[in-house]
C-alpha cells in the first residue's frame, strides 16, 4: 500500500525523488501518480511523543506543534524573520521539551521558552508576544517586564507547575 495520489486517488504512486532537510528531521519526496501522471509533494516527519500540555485552569490537552508555530508568526508578524526561524525555534522548543523527560508541561513553561527564543530573535515581536502571554495589570508592570531578559527554562527542576501546592503534606499518622 503506498501513498494515494490527491488527484484521482490511486495508491499505488511511485516516488521519483527524496530529499532531506538541513537537520536531517523532514523527508521531503516527490511522486507521480502511473494513473494520472500528477506530480505532488509529500513531507515526512517522525512521529516522536510530546508530554500532554497543563492548561493554567488545570485542563489537559496533547501538544499542539500548530499551536507553537501560530503563536510565533503571530509574534513575528511583518518582522523581517523568516519562516526558517519559526521552524527552527519550535523544532528548538520540541527537542527541549522532549529533553525533559516529562509525560506532562505546563502551558506557562512553554510560553517562557517561547518569549525567551522570541527574545533573543527579535524585540518588538518580543513585545508582542509577552503582551498576550502575559496578560499584565498595567503599563508599569508590561514596561518593567519587558527591560528584562527572560531565564532560559533548561533543567526540568526550573519547570513552573504553579497549581501544586508547594507545602509538604501531612502525615495522617503524626494526629493518631
Amino acid at each position: 500500500m503506498g501513498v494515494k495520489c490527491p488527484y484521482c486517488s490511486t495508491s499505488n504512486t511511485k516516488v521519483i525523488d527524496s530529499r532531506i532537510n538541513q537537520t536531517a528531521d523532514i523527508t521531503r519526496r516527490r511522486r507521480k501518480c502511473p494513473q494520472c501522471d500528477a506530480r505532488f509533494t509529500t513531507y515526512e516527519r517522525v512521529e516522536e511523543l510530546m508530554p500532554v500540555v497543563i492548561k493554567k485552569d488545570g485542563r489537559r490537552e496533547p501538544f499542539s506543534r500548530d499551536k507553537v508555530i501560530g503563536g510565533l508568526k503571530m509574534a513575528f508578524l511583518k518582522r523581517p524573520v523568516e519562516t526558517a526561524q519559526v521552524e527552527f525555534i519550535t523544532r528548538k522548543i520540541e527537542k527541549s521539551i522532549q529533553g525533559f523527560g516529562l509525560k506532562e508541561i505546563p502551558s506557562q513553561t512553554i510560553g517562557k521558552m517561547l518569549m525567551t527564543e522570541i527574545h533573543d530573535i527579535d524585540q518588538v515581536a518580543y513585545v508582542r508576544f509577552a503582551s498576550v502571554y502575559k496578560k499584565f495589570k498595567d503599563v508599569e508592570d508590561f514596561v518593567k517586564d519587558i527591560k528584562k531578559r527572560p531565564r532560559p527554562l533548561t533543567q526540568p527542576e526550573s519547570l513552573s507547575f504553579s497549581f501544586i501546592s508547594k507545602e509538604p503534606e501531612k502525615d495522617s499518622r503524626e494526629n493518631s
